[in-house]
């Protein structure tokens, strides 16, 4: 491989035209500029000067050398140059959530890409489980989670909290304890963990969900809230996802009298440093969150 730092000293000696002035440039000694270019020949195996006292001559081999050699150099100082930028609004962003956070924000980072089209964002939906485990093994720049990251790879900080809501379809004015019963339970993949904590903390009955009738289950966030709209059953989900939903006037959701939140928790590598364009994301949804 040839060695930059004498190839550099090649080209500069070439545009120069001077060993002399070539060593000044350089800030170098002239027998330095002398002793890199023919460490240069030595790798190489071929000449590519003819020395002339202080001037000089190039031979084929040291024409060609020039030209392929400044062309490589200048690649190589755009890559540092590259490397190096750490633009505020351009690059890929990766983020994971699960899913209510993720209709809360994805569609405000998409309006961020668009008013900064270098700003390339990829959204994942999960559970909180998969975006640690993303976290950890760097397959994302940050997560959104709503509890508290175990592994030690993952730092995470309280951001935000999500209230969670009791949800039936429209006509359920009194969401009494006996009309749950009646309705039914539309799961969904954290159906039992909120029922726990909303019904838990408002209803003296309540032991678990499998005490109602399961009505229905769904594992897509935007579609947990269809059956219910149609009258099939009750659920529990966080206040984004609700908010989300199209059809507002075929749900209702209430607000016990003990109100339940969750905490949201940012996620990212520990110890891994956190690209201006990241934190233009991280910015951006601490906004809507």
């Amino acid at each position: 491989m040839v060695n930059t730092t004498w190839l550099a000293t090649f080209c500069t000696l070439v545009e120069v035209g001077h060993f002399t002035r070539t060593a000044e440039k350089l800030h170098m000694t002239q027998s330095g500029v002398s002793q890199q270019v023919r460490k240069l020949e030595n790798q190489i195996g071929i000449a590519l000067l003819v020395r002339e006292g202080k001037q000089f001559t190039l031979t084929d081999a040291g024409e060609r050398l020039y030209d392929e050699g400044r062309a490589v150099l200048q690649a190589l100082a755009n890559l540092e140059q590259r490397v190096g930028e750490d633009p505020p609004y351009g690059g890929l962003v990766r983020v994971m959530s699960p899913g209510s956070v993720g209709l809360r924000l994805y569609p405000h980072l998409l309006a961020l890409q668009k008013q900064h089209p270098e700003l390339v964002i990829d959204y994942r939906f999960a559970p909180n489980t998969d975006v640690e485990n993303a976290i950890a093994d760097n397959r994302v720049d940050i997560g959104f989670m709503t509890s508290a990251a175990t592994r030690e790879e993952v730092s995470c900080q309280p951001v935000a909290t999500e209230e969670l809501l009791l949800v039936t379809p429209a006509a359920v004015a009194n969401p009494a304890w006996e009309t749950l019963l009646e309705l039914g339970f539309i799961d969904h993949p954290d159906g039992a963990h909120h029922a726990r904590l909303l019904l838990g903390a408002n209803y003296p009955q309540f032991e678990h969900s499998g005490m109602f009738r399961t009505r229905g289950f769904s594992n897509q966030i935007s579609l947990i809230l269809a059956p219910v709209s149609m009258g099939l059953g009750f659920t529990v989900l966080p206040a984004y996802a609700v908010e989300a939903f199209p059809e507002p006037g075929q749900i209702r959701a209430h607000r016990l009298a003990r109100p339940v939140n969750e905490t949201l928790y940012l996620g990212s590598r520990r110890g891994k440093r956190v690209p201006q364009r990241v934190q233009t994301v991280i910015a951006e949804a601490r906004r809507w969150l």
